[in-house]
Parts: C-alpha cells; sequence; structure tokens
C-alpha cells in the first residue's frame, strides 16, 4: 500500500513537471465572479504571484480585452523579478502584464506576448469569464488546511 501511494505521488511529480511537495503547498485563490459564481486556481511559485497574492482580498472590475481576456489595473505595480520576458498564454492562465500593470485571466488562447508574466492558472470554471462586457471579481486566498 505504501507502495502504491508513493508510485502515485512519483507519477504525479513526472507527469505535472513539478514535485508533489511543491504542488502541495501552493498557493490556492478563489475568484468570485458577480458574487454568485466561485471559481478557484492555483498560484505560480514566483515573485510576482506572491507579490499578487499579499495584496489579496481584492475585488476588481475586469473588463473584457480583445474577447480573450478579462483585465483589470492593480492597486500598485508587481515586481518582475526573476520573471521570464515573455508567455504564452493559455485558457485559465492569470497573468500580469508588466507594461500596463494590469491583471489579465485568459479565457482563450493568445499568442507570445512580451511582458507578460503567469502568476496561476484556474483549476476549473474558466467558462465562467467567457460572458461580455464587464464582470465584478472579488479575490482571495483560501484558507490552507494546517498540516
Amino acid at each position: 500500500m505504501i507502495k502504491a501511494a508513493w508510485l502515485a505521488c512519483a507519477s504525479l511529480a513526472i507527469f505535472s513537471g513539478q514535485p508533489a511537495q511543491a504542488q502541495e503547498s501552493r498557493v490556492k485563490i478563489s475568484i468570485t465572479i458577480n458574487n454568485d459564481r466561485v471559481i478557484t486556481a492555483t498560484m505560480e511559485d514566483n515573485e510576482t504571484a506572491r507579490d499578487f497574492v499579499a495584496l489579496l482580498p481584492l475585488t476588481l472590475a475586469l473588463d473584457d480585452y480583445n474577447k480573450t481576456e478579462k483585465v483589470s489595473d492593480l492597486p500598485k505595480k508587481l515586481t518582475k523579478q526573476g520573471a521570464p520576458a515573455a508567455s504564452t498564454p493559455q485558457t485559465g492562465d492569470i497573468s500580469y502584464y508588466a507594461p500596463w500593470g494590469n491583471l489579465a485571466i485568459f479565457y482563450r488562447n493568445f499568442g507570445h506576448s512580451p511582458g507578460l508574466i503567469k502568476l496561476g492558472r484556474i483549476d476549473s470554471g474558466v467558462d465562467a469569464l467567457n460572458i461580455s462586457g464587464p464582470i465584478k471579481a472579488s479575490i482571495e486566498v483560501l484558507k490552507q488546511p494546517r498540516r
């Protein structure tokens, strides 16, 4: 039984590209859309993501941009320390667009973008963002169970 559990953890680490302990320790956030739909996300382990999490809780008006993403200004610029120069966002990615200082949550794939830093990824329910017009989003850190 112990061997099977160890193999399951090792497989998770191999297929995800992250050690199992690293995935378990990542910060989880909730995003409440228009006061009624809650989606969760797992944050990346990078300086920019930690800077974003330090701002939480936040309530933002997310505007539609290019029928691809919801965007909002943040109360302050985030650090770019150690961040890659660009990224290619996928559906469900939560990102920071450094040139404008805004949050971008992608509900469709998009092309390679200089200045875009991945903060995290929506776990499920990204379709809640694929609605026309602005939405209200309340973002907060989920309580982590003690180990």
